[in-house]
């Protein structure tokens, strides 16, 4: 039985046009795209993780697989980078990522972070910020001010996720090391989202009305943040009223539609306010805390966290396989491509060392912290889809060339961080001394 659905399977996934043209269904090629996606997402994320990696990488290498299927004369499969139902799913996909990522972490966690902690940060957004709108503005002169200040801001990015699991495995989470990192995470991607939130804001203004001044500019950046303050400062104290009278509803799956028609409602807010869906996404995790959800009693088991996964499991791959299909392998054939993507790496990594300089513990290993705000993975991929998906003057801000050299700079910056921190925390067995034993 099984072997006689192989034929039919590798039927359909190689002749792609089969399925498109039987019939006008626009569903009709999104669920084959799905298929694609799912499969290959899966697959490329089980030898991520056999390679020791995190699944991501292999989710956004199943992307590129797919999206560079026609290099090999293999057609059909270029509409899961431009499909724009693809393209909403994944929209989605991002926004409930951002929404679980802020989960993770409370307001209190914000502010209980040491002093350590909060320089470190300050140093990991404004390092590379800096360093990577100076790469921009040296290999990129063609291109606007703005395509600069996008790259520097995508360098900002952190994604300690992928830190915080090599702590773990390695038994270090509770060191004074890991406690700094992941504080220091919390409020880096805050500053992060102020400054993709600013640097998108301006870049829109000037699409609508020209040059923008200095004061228009910082007018932006306080609007972010202050966007991302009210919202947290009203909804600590909406949030516990909205979920107790939520408790109330009858029916299966409450706390999870409550929940995410919330965190839906804080990214149409962002929106509005001109500001990317992520940051109010954002804000509606770091809002919800298990404390919210006592009155759920026995109707609801599983922590929020737990009941967003087939949720995420289905609309993040998509994310991440899109952003992959993007990458256009034929650009890799110019020196200009190649050469940015090493700058934009040595930059990347260079920015988050020099923010170790902000440990200001005594006893406390600058190399591990550093290390361990290095890796972009799927944040910095979040922060070149946006920057993909602006434009001014009718160019794209992040063209394909910038965008497939920042995808490397992930790859890249994720690839080095576990055995690099594995090196710096576990030091090797010292060599016995002759007569000892």
């Amino acid at each position: 039985m099984k072997r006689s659905l192989l034929p039919a399977l590798l039927l359909v996934v190689l002749i792609p046009s089969v399925a498109f043209a039987s019939g006008e269904d626009p569903s009709v090629p999104l669920l084959l795209y799905l298929v694609l996606i799912l499969l290959t997402a899966k697959l490329m994320g089980h030898f991520g993780v056999l390679l020791g990696q995190p699944a991501v990488l292999g989710e956004l290498f199943a992307g590129i697989l797919l999206g560079n299927l026609a290099l090999a004369g293999i057609q059909g499969f270029e509409g899961i980078a431009s499909d724009p139902y693809i393209d909403i799913l994944a929209r989605i996909g991002v926004i409930v990522l951002l929404f679980s990522v802020g989960l993770e972490s409370t307001i209190r966690d914000i502010l209980n972070v040491g002093l350590s902690s909060l320089i470190v940060a300050l140093l990991g957004v404004g390092a590379p910020l800096v360093l990577g709108w100076l790469v921009g503005d040296w290999l990129l002169p063609e291109h606007s001010v703005y395509a600069h200040a996008f790259l520097g801001a995508t360098l900002c990015a952190t994604s300690v996720g992928i830190t915080a699991r090599v702590l773990q495995d390695l038994g270090k989470s509770r060191e004074k090391e890991a406690r700094i990192i992941l504080g220091a995470a919390v409020i880096d991607d805050v500053l992060g989202l102020i400054v993709l939130a600013t640097v998108s804001g301006i870049i829109l203004a000037a699409e609508q009305g020209g040059t923008l001044d200095y004061w228009s500019q910082a007018g932006i950046a306080v609007k972010a943040g202050g966007f991302l303050g009210i919202s947290l400062l009203l909804g600590s104290f909406l949030t516990p009223k909205i979920f107790s009278r939520a408790a109330k509803l009858r029916g299966p799956g409450v706390l999870m539609g409550v929940s995410l028609a919330f965190c839906f409602l804080l990214a149409y807010l962002s929106g509005i306010a001109g500001l990317a869906p992520i940051v109010g996404a954002f804000a509606a995790g770091l809002l919800l805390e298990p404390v919210h959800f006592r009155e759920f009693g026995e109707r609801e088991t599983h922590y929020l966290e737990e009941g967003l996964k087939p949720l995420t499991e289905f609309l993040v791959p998509v994310f991440f396989v899109q952003m992959g299909a993007k990458v256009d392998l034929r650009v890799f054939a110019s020196t200009e491509a190649l050469w940015l993507a090493l700058a934009l790496t040595v930059a990347a990594v260079i920015g988050k060392q020099l923010c170790s300089l902000g440990v200001v513990e005594r006893g406390i290993n600058r190399w591990a912290v550093g290390i361990g705000m290095i890796p972009r993975g799927e944040v910095g991929l979040i922060f070149a889809s946006i920057g993909a998906g602006l434009e001014l003057a009718g160019e794209r801000i992040i063209d394909t060339t910038t965008y497939s050299a920042v995808v490397i700079m992930v790859i890249v910056t994720t690839l080095i961080t576990p055995p690099l921190l594995k090196r710096i925390l576990v030091p090797r067995p010292a060599m016995e001394e002759p007569g000892e034993g």
